[in-house]
């Protein structure tokens, strides 16, 4: 069900921010439920922040286009706490 998984992957960044935004078994496990959605906005979108904090700006600029956004430029979590708010409306 989308719903309960874009509920997964709002937990997940959860995770990841409380983290610190690094490279790890947090980061796989929002990188892998974004995978499972392609094509889908909201988990394009994750993807396109597991690319930004992953340091790769060319493949986060594809995520970002395919959810039709634009890349952060502030701080990680500014950007999540922005993501999280649009993401919980549509959960």
């Amino acid at each position: 069900m989308p719903d309960q998984d874009l509920g997964r992957l709002i937990e997940a960044i959860d995770r990841l921010a409380a983290a610190g935004f690094v490279m790890g078994a947090d980061w796989r496990v929002v990188h892998d439920i974004c995978q499972r959605h392609e094509g889908e906005q909201p988990f394009d979108w994750g993807h396109a922040l597991c690319h930004r904090i992953e340091g790769d700006d060319w493949n986060a600029d594809y995520w970002y286009r395919r959810a039709g956004k634009m890349r952060g430029t502030g701080a990680m979590a500014d950007e999540w706490s922005a993501m999280r708010a649009e993401l919980s409306a549509k959960a």
